[in-house]
């Protein structure tokens, strides 16, 4: 590092966490236009058959990172501001046909990924056959059925600013191109993060392209998607009209909830991950190398408690290399501190197998470890605020981030 470099001030992240609760603290005067705002984005029919709601929520977020950014977070290190706009669209129409059109307006699906960026990230039309909830099917494009982390993703929901371990760490697989053995792939330990060509094991929820089928049976609950494209697939290729279905991903969840406490379940995962215009080996084609993540879930909820754990493995059958194996997991805890606030901590852990090089086997990427604590404030149910700080460590020379403060304020309509 240059001598001539400035350092960057320490009163920043102290800085940024005031920023954004004083901008808490303004938003919640708002309370009783933003309850005149939710009461008025509606349009119904007469008889009330059909109904339309809109609402929103708009996210202000601050991040400092002591050096490169981990995770989905892309660009360089340093502090950053990150605003982000969702509205969403619910209709009915009548008993049976239900339909949602989520738009965003931000810096990219994922933390300055794009200068500025706006888009249609979910839009799916749903039938319900039945009276009761036995039976759904959907198509569109919508968020994967794999695991249990999605469904509470979005930042209202979250107790964490951004996503667990396994849905956003970036491994050195590549979907747009091949190394040449086992050794090439090891060698990309020692670099930072390629985030344009790499991937992770899950790009967090996967608004994927396709066709679903879901429902509950008494205790038990059930979930089939078909999609364009893998789990791990970067936001570009989650349209149909970006990727097409020549190569498809199946994927499934089964749950069980033995009483109101818990609720445990089990994922699988498999379908071809390589971008459709890869160069392969002789005599294969990019279907031909396939993803498969196997995940287990469990959550716990009683009284001012709740706790979520998954362990999720995943295999990524590379061209020249074979099997590049991994196994990640975390857990996570989040306890109500009177009626307003909330205290949370997540332990994060991804570890790799070995692939063949000509010094013998050797794991394929870097084991890393990451523990995130967050603070929360819900002023009302329009206004919230949340606090994070976070330390990872990576087996081997390079970090990634290994430390990030972030903070938050959420106002939902």
């Amino acid at each position: 590092m240059s001598p001539l470099r400035p350092r960057p001030c320490r009163r920043r992240p102290l800085a940024l966490a005031a920023t954004v609760f004083l901008s808490l603290a303004f938003a919640s005067r708002g309370q009783s236009l933003l309850d005149k705002v939710d009461d008025a984005l509606f349009l119904q029919s007469r008889n009330g058959s059909v109904r339309s709601d809109l609402s929103g929520l708009l996210d202000l977020e601050g991040y400092y990172i002591d050096q490169r950014p981990p995770g989905m977070i892309f660009g360089n290190g340093d502090e950053f501001f990150n605003p982000r706009l969702s509205l969403f669209l619910d209709t009915r129409l009548g008993p049976h046909l239900y339909s949602l059109v989520q738009a965003r307006v931000d810096r990219g699906f994922d933390p300055r990924s794009r200068v500025r960026s706006a888009r249609f990230d979910e839009y799916l039309l749903r039938w319900t056959p039945f009276e009761d909830s036995r039976l759904h099917l959907q198509a569109g494009k919508f968020a994967t059925v794999f695991g249990a982390w999605v469904p509470r993703h979005d930042s209202w929901n979250n107790p964490f600013i951004n996503a667990p371990l396994p849905y956003e760490h970036m491994t050195t697989v590549n979907d747009a191109a091949t190394v040449a053995s086992g050794q090439g792939l090891v060698n990309r330990r020692a670099i930072a993060d390629n985030k344009p060509a790499w991937l992770p094991v899950l790009w967090g929820p996967a608004y994927t392209t396709g066709g679903s089928m879901f429902g509950q049976l008494g205790g038990f609950d059930y979930a089939f998607e078909l999609k364009n494209a893998a789990p791990s697939s970067r936001p570009m290729q989650w349209d149909a009209h970006d990727r097409g279905f020549d190569h498809t991903t199946v994927a499934g969840r089964l749950g069980w909830r033995p009483n109101a406490a818990w609720n445990l379940g089990a994922s699988v995962s498999e379908g071809a991950y390589l971008d459709q215009r890869t160069v392969t080996p002789a005599g294969t084609s990019a279907g031909d190398f396939r993803q498969t993540v196997i995940g287990q879930d469990i959550s716990y909820a009683r009284h001012g408690w709740q706790v979520w754990a998954e362990v999720i493995a995943s295999r990524f059958e590379v061209p020249n290399v074979g099997n590049a194996d991994s196994l990640a997991y975390f857990v996570e805890a989040k306890r109500k501190l009177g009626a307003n606030h909330f205290a949370a901590v997540r332990w994060n852990q991804m570890v790799f197998d070995k692939v063949p090089t000509p010094a013998g086997p050797q794991p394929w990427d870097n084991d890393v470890w990451r523990v995130d604590t967050a603070f929360g404030w819900r002023l009302s149910r329009h206004v919230q605020g949340k606090l994070q700080y976070s330390f990872s460590h990576q087996k081997g020379t390079s970090q990634q981030g290994e430390q990030l403060l972030a903070a938050q304020v959420t106002l939902r309509f």
